[in-house]
Formats: structure tokens, sequence, C-alpha cells
């Protein structure tokens, strides 16, 4: 078996620093200290290509073959695709899932969960959502006037999460009207599922982006989709290095989230290729392959659970964090983020307190979603050179027990 195993988080978060300054800084990364050695890809991966993809078809029927089949997540053979976040879940959140419908909750899959507070009449939409646990939820979040769009590909799941819609909207959220919504498509096209471009100020996914044979069509199609100022939100496992083929290929760690893990520098240039120029990480901890046979199929592959945040904010965020002098202030008006609230792993917004920032980071809290929750002083108009970012991380999730399992 696989479980998720936090003794590593902050060797884990080293190693995703290094692999950012191995193609260039892409946000607050610390110039201290020692960071892992970024492996080195086996020897039998011998392509320089961003992600050598397989036949669409092959990937997407093995993965919905198996997915199909499963009856609840106790049936996944490792725990890389189910759900143990190292981050405490705010009280409201553990609220909302506890009023799920059984059926929903026993036969979801995912890791992490990637739904950020404070979405309150944000169009939302969930990239494989399954049978609609994280939709459901957020259909709370989000209230009457905002909407939740679920797209899965397959006709199982889909028939859960419709199964208890109207139920859910009339006895638990007491709207008048669902305010959300469930369609059948491929994360690649969304164009094919009627998703209109910026139509989108959020974007969630949970452990589904690795199991796409094109992830370049999936970012880019998550680009469009998004709104200026939008989010992509979302956890998903990757790997220290490009696995070769036969591991790539391999239908029972393709359904279990490992054959379709992406390397960490490979995801970094693809994001920045379609758009997303400063990828952060929320949280992160290192899959501990236990299974004896399993490991040795992997090797020395390592693997990652990984929330990353990725803001549309065309012309706005640079390749580098620059010092332009400006400071933020966090008013502490996010639902579960009453004294301080977390950005990145680099950034801790105490409520009150003024932090000098970067760039980037003012423009992804003055002009995102987030507007409404911070104070931003100063502009772009005088540059004072490479902003300073070798102070200490932002803490991890200090006050979550790990001890049994970790973000994933």
């Amino acid at each position: 078996m696989l479980v998720l195993h936090t003794s590593n988080l902050a060797s884990s978060s080293l190693l995703h620093r290094q692999a950012a300054n191995n193609i260039g800084p892409s946000h607050c990364t610390r110039r201290s200290g020692k960071p892992l050695r970024a492996a080195q890809a086996p020897s039998s991966t011998t392509s320089s290509s961003l992600e050598m993809l397989l036949p669409d078809n092959t990937v997407r029927e093995s993965v919905q073959q198996y997915y199909t089949q499963l009856q609840g997540s106790e049936d996944l053979k490792t725990s890389a695709c189910k759900t143990k976040t190292c981050a405490p879940i705010p009280g409201f959140m553990r609220k909302y899932m506890s009023d799920l419908p059984e059926e929903i909750v026993r036969r979801y899959y995912g890791c992490g969960t990637p739904l950020p507070s404070g979405i309150s009449g944000l169009r939302v939409l969930d990239l494989g959502s399954g049978t609609g646990r994280d939709c459901y939820v957020a259909a709370r979040m989000v209230g009457e006037t905002g909407f939740v769009t679920g797209l899965d590909m397959t006709d199982e799941q889909l028939s859960v999460a419709n199964k208890y819609l109207e139920d859910y909207t009339r006895d638990v959220l007491k709207y008048q009207k669902p305010n959300m919504r469930f369609v059948k498509g491929e994360i690649e096209n969304l164009t094919g599922a009627a998703i209109p471009d910026e139509s989108q100020d959020l974007v969630i996914s949970n452990c589904v982006i690795n199991l796409s044979p094109d992830k370049e069509a999936v970012l880019r199609e998550v680009y469009r989709v998004l709104a200026p100022g939008g989010e992509m939100y979302f956890s998903d496992i990757y790997c220290d290095r490009r696995l070769p083929q036969e591991l790539r290929t391999h239908p029972v760690l393709l359904g279990e989230c490992l054959g379709g893990a992406l390397y960490i520098n490979d995801f970094i240039r693809l994001a920045r290729q379609v758009g997303f120029m400063d990828p952060r990480v929320l949280e992160q901890a290192e899959v501990d392959v236990n299974d004896a046979e399993l490991r040795e199929v992997l090797g020395e592959a390592r693997f990652f659970s990984i929330t990353y945040r990725l803001f549309k904010l065309p012309n706005r965020l640079e390749d580098l964090c620059e010092d332009y002098g400006q400071m933020a202030v966090y008013k502490g008006t996010i639902p579960g983020h009453t004294h301080a609230y977390v950005l990145d792993d680099h950034h801790k917004f105490v409520k009150n307190k003024p932090m000098l920032v970067c760039g980037n980071t003012a423009s992804m809290v003055e002009e995102s979603w987030l507007k409404p929750h911070f104070t931003v002083t100063g502009n772009r108009d005088t540059h004072f050179g490479l902003f300073d970012c070798s102070g200490d991380p932002a803490p991890a999730s200090s006050s979550a027990d790990c001890s049994t399992g970790a973000c994933c």
C-alpha cells in the first residue's frame, strides 16, 4: 500500500523549490539552505519533450474502466488518491461534508481538499468531479449567487452525482433552484462540454489531471475558461522524474494516480507556457510506497501530493519576484481564517499586519478574487530590483496531526 508521510514535508518543499530554480525561480524561493539535489531521470527515458503522450483513447479507456469498476475508496490498491489532508479543514467545511449523502462520500476518490474559503458568489468548475463531493460542498460555499459545474467522463459517477441534486438543494441548501450542474466531458476539451471563454472564477480539481493523457491541453483549456483574476486551485500527484513508458502505461498505476504523475519540472514548464507564470505551492507531502512489489516496479522514483495555486493575471505576473516596495494587509475576512491567511508555502498573512510583498504576490491578492480581503499599498511605478525572498517559509500546517497520513 501507499501512505502519505509528512516527516519529509520540509525536504519535499525544498525539492520543489530546487525544481523551480532549475528552470528559473517561479516565486519567492529561499536562497539560503541546501536543497535536495533534483533526481536524474531514469536511463530508459531519453526524450527531452515536456510530456511523452500516450494514445489518448488507450489512457482514457483504461482510466474510465478502472473507475467504473470501483464501488468505494476502499477498493483502491493504494492511498495516493484517498483523502487524508494534513491541513486542518475549517469547522464549517467539516459540517458541510457531514451533511453529504453517504454514497457520494463513499464513492469519492481524491487527494487533498482543493476548496479555498471565501468563495461566496463565485463561478466554480470542478474537473473530474466524480460523484460530486467537492461540488456539493462548493455549492454551499458559493451560495445562491454563485454556481458550480462538475465535469466528468464516467456515466456511473455522474449518475451518483445527479441522483441527490434536487433533494440536497431543497432539504440541505434550501435554495429555490439548484446552483450546480453536472456535465459529461473530457478535461482536455472543455469546449466540447460547452464551457465558454472566461466563464469561471475558480477551477478546482482533485487528483484527476495526472489521469489525463494530454496535460498541456488541460492547462490550456483551464486558462481559456478562467476569467482574468481567476484561479486554478487543485491537488494532484507529481513525480521527481519522468517515468519510463512501461510505468506510464501500467493500468493499475494509471488508475492509482501514479502512472500519470507528471515530473515536477515539466509541470512548471507547462504551466508557464500556457500563461500561469508563477505557480504557487500551498501544501505538499511525499507519498511513501510501502508495498514491496510496487516499490520494486517504481525503483527510485519519488511521488508527492501537491496542492498548487495558479492565478490567471495576464501581463501582471513576472518570471521572477520583483520588488516595487508594495505592502499587503490581510483584513481577516475569509471564513475559517479569522487571524491569518496562508496564500502559499512562503506567505502567511497575519490579520492587520503589513507585509512587504513582491509584485507578483501583490497582484495575486489585489487583482484576483481575493481582492475584497486584502489592502495593498503601492504600485509598480518604482522598481527596487529583485525581491529578497530569503526569509523563512510559512509554517506547514503544524496544528494538524499527520502521524497516520498526510496531505493527500
